[in-house]
């Protein structure tokens, strides 16, 4: 029998195991996290909505260009507003929100598969999972993917901890509190998936278990409340502020996005199995483990495996009924992928450790460099950033005033540390707007939301003609294409500042402002 001295000390080992398991997490996915600039479209559009958030002050309204942007809800814009505020304006502190998702995702699985199969299966559960490059690389990539995923998993984890502490009769209200209070950032993290699927898993292993005498009490009143008031007001707030959002962000970006098929990224029904086989390698083909013999009659230890079977098929069906889908879409998936990988090996190492640990080892070995190759080798491809040319205009001040011509670069505001919305000329009017699912639709909606911000920012060639020659004017830089030059003609006539790739970059002040022909005769300051 273990003394009450015996079972601290066992419990100060554990925790200091599990500290010592976060850390090197955190070290391994942050070691290449700011070696590559924003990418577009995703980085630089989710990066920029934060760094407005954090320049603005308004920690309410998302906004895209000075815009509301009610694409996604906003948990993901203020951590990295946070991370930005805290840490400065690098990629590494914008990367902040998806490193630690993919953090605490991989210490809750070390923590439950530990407490429920073992410190073995609970180590290779998560080696397999960091070292699998996309789960690697989406915890350096700053969108919403890793969040919500990261969320999705600690829930269904707090859950299912919830459940096999109910069926022992041990203390389970703070793990089902857990479970609540992680599908409620689920949904300020991606909407109404936070729920669904970590729902739609624990149910289906409650049942497979026979458990459903236990679905009364999973269905916890107060957890259902603490659920409410964490997710909910923030939506309330946006109805109340614009009477459309509701009809926006439920019914048109969760319901007609999932059914219809008008929109990007169309492909076939069975596209992501092929993604995770390829984008789990080297680790991929030891899942075929999972189906000899020896794995599955050895006892599945408090029903881990079909959990995580569960968990994986519900993931990889839901994503795959859509017909528009993104690899990032499937990451809730990798966790149970890589358990059952971890599992499968185990039970090698058991029968065979020797021949188990030779192989193990090779292919840690080339994932260990395989995921900081990719991201190395993404950093050298990526030719689209603004990043160069941004680092050029080392005089540009956070008031002057940008513009866009006929092109929205997402991280330019950004590099250029910009304060104030950009002016953004196009053709507004253009009957195509609707129909073609880009950056050029998103301000258009979200121009829908508040037409005074609408018309300070989305301006004709004509409009913009009346922003130039006012008497404030400030410093405008200007960013386009070549091509720029057929919306404003008189830019022929300037020396650009700079240029980079197909992008240039010009930097025209008040006085030249004056001397343009458009605002000949027109008063001005000073």
């Amino acid at each position: 029998m273990s003394t009450p001295g015996a079972r601290l000390f066992a419990r100060l080992v554990d925790t200091r195991s599990a500290l010592l398991v976060i850390v090197a997490t955190a070290v391994w996915l942050a070691a290449t996290a700011g070696v590559r600039p924003l990418m577009l479209p995703d980085e630089g559009r989710y990066v920029g909505i934060a760094w407005e958030m954090l320049t603005s002050g308004d920690w309410q309204v998302p906004r895209l260009d000075g815009l509301p942007f009610f694409h996604k809800p906003p948990l993901f814009y203020w951590l990295t507003s946070l991370s930005l505020g805290l840490f400065g304006s690098h990629q590494l502190a914008a990367r902040m929100a998806s490193l630690l998702a993919a953090t605490l995702a991989a210490g809750g699985m070390y923590l439950f598969a530990r407490r429920y199969r073992g410190s073995q299966v609970a180590t290779i559960a998560v080696v397999v999972l960091l070292t699998q490059p996309i789960f690697y690389a989406a915890a350096q990539f700053a969108n919403l993917d890793m969040l919500v995923a990261g969320l999705i998993s600690l829930a269904i984890l707090s859950g299912a901890d919830a459940l096999l502490r109910l069926e022992k009769g041990s203390p389970y209200h703070a793990a089902l509190a857990r479970a609540y209070g992680f599908a409620a950032l689920g949904i300020l993290a991606k909407g109404l998936i936070g729920i669904v699927l970590p729902a739609g898993v624990l149910l289906l292993w409650l049942l497979w278990r026979r458990s459903w005498r236990f679905l009364p009490t999973m269905l916890w009143p107060s957890g259902c409340l603490l659920l409410l008031l964490i997710a909910l007001p923030w939506f309330f707030w946006m109805q109340h502020l614009y009477p459309g959002f509701f009809d926006y962000f439920v019914v048109y970006h969760h319901f007609q996005r999932f059914s219809e098929t008008g929109f990007n990224n169309q492909v076939a029904f069975w596209f992501y199995i092929p993604v995770i086989l390829l984008c789990a390698l080297p680790w991929s083909p030891w899942f075929a483990r999972v189906f000899i013999k020896p794995c599955w009659t050895d006892k599945d230890a408090s029903g881990l495996r079909s959990l995580m079977a569960i968990w994986l098929g519900v993931i990889v069906v839901f994503f795959s009924l859509p017909s528009s889908k993104l690899v990032g879409y499937i990451l809730p998936a990798i966790p149970p992928f890589a358990y059952l990988i971890a599992e499968s090996l185990s039970i090698w190492f058991d029968r065979n450790r020797v021949q188990a640990q030779r192989w193990y080892a090779g292919t840690l070995a080339v994932a260990v460099v395989a995921c900081p190759a990719l991201v190395v080798g993404v950093a050298l491809a990526d030719k689209v950033s603004a990043k160069p040319l941004a680092a050029a205009a080392v005089i540009f001040e956070p008031q002057d005033q940008l513009l866009m011509v006929d092109e929205y670069q997402y991280d330019l505001p950004f590099y250029l540390q910009s304060r104030r919305p950009a002016w953004v000329v196009s053709d507004w009017n253009n009957p195509e707007i609707p129909r073609r699912d880009n950056w050029r639709k998103e301000l258009a909606d979200a121009g829908k939301f508040e037409s005074a911000s609408r018309q300070a920012v989305l301006l004709s060639s004509a409009q913009l003609g009346e922003q130039l020659c006012r008497p404030d004017a400030r410093v405008l830089w200007i960013w386009g294409r070549a091509q720029a030059t057929a919306f404003l003609p008189w830019l022929t006539e300037q020396p650009p500042f700079g240029t980079s790739g197909k992008h240039v970059l010009w930097r025209l002040t008040p006085e030249t402002l004056s001397r343009l022909p458009l605002c000949s005769g027109k008063p001005r300051n000073g």
